[in-house]
């Protein structure tokens, strides 16, 4: 983990306390530090990323079926898997600086492990299998409502974004936009993408990600909510 980020600190991040911290620290153990150290393979967080998972779809389930209660199976589904799907959690780890506490091995962080969304979401429910070993399904599922299942009105709105824009500028403004990418940064191996997204000659937001999609969604948040500021009213799926 990076210098500054300890242990300690990410419990007060996330707002629990082991009795047994060994939990926390295998939760935040990726594979190619147990591979480098010669540790044993069931010391990494794979193990309670499994059980976390599963403890991540039953709280969010309860929760939806509690929450809206008029909508049909099939449409749950679609709305968990909107909740707890890789970027929804990669963008709460973020929220929790949650890269820099994992220990990993020199090669996986010099290919930009710790930005990775496939191990920030991973770590996200490896630390939620370990909460539920330590402290319950209880402390499991505060931990879900305060880190995962809150403010749920702009998370919806940054999945959806690219429609939701879409559906706003050609259907009610009438209008052509398009997107542009403006810029590449980094190696090969690590890029980053910078996207704007143009509608006539007016520049409406700009997106960064790892991928040119992942920075296009982001560059129609924040047009979004640009266009939200000037009283634009658009519809959230």
């Amino acid at each position: 983990m990076r210098e500054g980020y300890d242990l300690k600190t990410l419990e007060e991040r996330i707002g629990y306390n082991f009795q047994d911290f060994r939990l926390l620290r295998q939760a935040v153990t990726h594979s190619s530090f147990i591979n480098e150290m010669r540790i044993n393979k069931g010391e990494d967080y794979e193990r309670l990323e499994f059980l976390g998972d599963a403890v991540l779809e039953l709280v969010s389930s309860e929760f939806l079926f509690r929450e809206h209660r008029d909508l049909p199976e099939g449409k749950l589904t679609k709305l968990r898997a909107s909740y707890v799907c890789e970027p929804a959690l990669a963008s709460c780890a973020r929220d929790l600086e949650l890269g820099q506490f994992i220990q990993m091995g020199k090669g996986e962080e010099l290919t930009g492990g710790r930005e990775r969304e496939s191990i920030t979401s991973d770590v996200m429910e490896a630390i939620i299998g370990a909460i539920y070993l330590d402290g319950g399904m209880e402390q499991a599922k505060t931990f879900i409502y305060r880190h995962i299942l809150a403010d749920l009105e702009n998370k919806q709105l940054f999945y959806d974004s690219k429609s939701c824009l879409q559906e706003l500028i050609q259907g009610t403004l009438k209008e052509d936009f398009y997107y542009q990418l403006v810029e590449e940064r980094g190696p090969e191996h690590n890029k980053t993408f910078v996207m704007d997204v143009i509608m006539g000659d007016k520049k409406l937001g700009t997106g960064l990600g790892r991928t040119k999609k992942a920075a296009e969604q982001q560059a129609a948040y924040e047009a979004l909510l640009f266009l939200r500021e000037k009283g634009y009213v658009f519809k959230k799926h």
